[in-house]
C-alpha cells in the first residue's frame, strides 16, 4: 500500500478532522479532573474543556475529563446554570494526573477543605491548574511557591498578599512547569492549547485551535485601554506607582526614576489623565483597598499597612472619600 501523502503545515491542520481516526493512543490517556466551585466561570470551564474534547475527536483516548464538586451533584455556575459533577474526595486523587480548580468572579474565597485536598494532590505529584481565580486556592494551599502563575485582576491583589513566594504575572494564562493558571476564558483557551502542543504537538494543537475556528492572534494580551493611549514616559511612572503601593515613592522619587522634572511628570498626569500624580497615585492604592477587602480575610490594619497608609484613620478617612462609607463597612467576601 503506498505512503498517505503528507498535507503541507497549514493544510494538515485543516483536514485533520476529515482524516481516518487513528487507533487509540499507545499512552494511556491523561485524567483531568476539573474542581468546580460555586459560582465558577462558566465561559472559563467550558472553552477548556472543548480544548481536551476536540482533541480526542482528533486523536482517540487523548484525554478524560471528568467535573467535580467538593460536596452534592450539583454546582451553579455565574451564569445560573447547574453543572452535574461527582463529588470529589481524596480517595480520588491516585485516578487523576491533573486537578484544575474552576472558580469566578462571584466565587467565596472560602472552602478550607480545599488547603488539605491541594497540599495532597502536590505531593501526589498531580499538574495543578487555576481557572479565573483558582490560582488563589492554590497560593493559599502552598503550591505555587517558586512558580509563576496568573488570576483574574480583582483577585491579584490578594494573591500577591497570600502568596508572597509566587510571582504573579498580568499574562492571560500561565503554564510553569506543572502549575496551569488563566486569568479569563480567552486565557483558559490558550492555557489548555500551550498544555496540548506540550504534550502531542504543534500539529494537534493546530488543528484544535483550526476547528475550534479561533486565531492565537485573536486571544494576545493587550494593555488596557487607557494604557495604551499613554505615553511612554507617562506609562514607565504608572507602573512604578504600580509596584509600590505599599511604600509609595515621592514625587521626587518618581522623577529621579524616570529622568524627568516635577513640573514635567505633573504636565504629563493632567495632559493625558486629567488628574494630578498624587491623586492618581491614592486611586490605585484605594482601589487596591478595597480588592483586598473584598476577597482576601486581612485585618484592616493589614489591608491599610499593604496599601501605603500609616494609620487606619487616615486609611478610613481616604476610603470614605471615594466610596462613601469606610472600609469597615466594606462587603467581605473573603470570610
Amino acid at each position: 500500500m503506498p505512503t498517505p501523502r503528507q498535507f503541507s503545515q497549514k493544510s494538515s491542520s485543516s483536514n485533520m478532522l476529515n482524516r481516518k481516526q487513528p487507533e487509540a493512543a499507545t499512552s494511556p490517556a491523561y485524567r483531568v479532573g476539573f474542581l468546580l466551585l460555586e459560582n465558577f466561570s462558566m465561559a472559563s470551564f467550558t472553552v477548556a474543556m472543548d480544548v481536551l474534547v476536540t482533541a480526542n475527536l482528533l486523536q482517540n483516548n487523548l484525554f478524560t475529563i471528568t467535573p467535580l464538586s467538593l460536596g452534592g451533584e450539583r454546582v451553579m455556575s455565574d451564569l445560573g446554570l447547574e453543572i452535574y459533577a461527582a463529588v470529589f474526595e481524596r480517595t480520588q486523587l491516585a485516578s487523576l494526573d491533573m486537578l484544575v480548580v474552576c472558580g469566578g468572579l462571584r466565587t467565596p474565597l472560602k472552602y478550607p477543605e480545599l488547603d488539605r485536598l491541594l497540599s495532597d494532590a502536590a505531593h501526589h505529584g498531580l499538574a495543578l491548574g487555576g481557572l479565573w481565580n483558582g490560582a488563589y486556592f492554590l497560593g493559599r494551599a502552598g503550591v505555587l511557591v517558586d512558580y509563576q502563575c496568573t488570576i483574574h485582576p480583582e483577585q491579584r491583589a490578594s494573591l500577591a498578599e497570600l502568596s508572597t513566594q509566587s510571582t504573579i504575572t498580568p499574562a492571560s494564562h500561565v503554564l510553569d512547569r506543572d502549575r496551569l493558571t488563566a486569568a479569563s476564558p480567552n486565557g483558559a483557551l490558550e492555557l489548555m492549547l500551550a498544555l496540548l502542543r506540550q504534550q502531542r504537538g504543534e500539529a494537534l494543537a493546530g488543528g484544535v485551535e483550526e476547528i475550534l475556528a479561533f486565531s492565537g492572534a485573536r486571544f494576545r494580551r493587550v494593555d488596557s485601554h487607557s494604557k495604551k493611549s499613554m505615553s511612554a514616559p507617562l506609562r514607565t511612572i504608572v507602573e512604578l506607582m504600580e509596584n509600590n503601593l505599599e511604600e509609595t515613592l515621592s514625587l521626587d522619587q518618581l522623577a529621579a526614576y524616570c529622568g524627568r522634572s516635577r513640573r514635567q511628570i505633573d504636565r504629563l498626569f493632567q495632559a493625558q489623565l486629567g488628574t494630578s500624580p498624587s491623586r492618581y497615585y491614592m486611586e490605585l492604592r484605594i482601589t487596591k483597598s478595597r480588592r483586598l477587602l473584598q476577597y482576601s480575610d486581612l485585618a484592616l490594619m493589614d489591608v491599610a499597612i499593604a496599601c501605603g497608609f500609616v494609620s487606619i484613620s487616615h486609611f478610613s478617612k481616604c476610603y470614605s472619600a471615594y466610596f462613601g462609607y469606610p472600609p469597615s463597612r466594606e462587603q467581605r467576601l473573603g470570610e
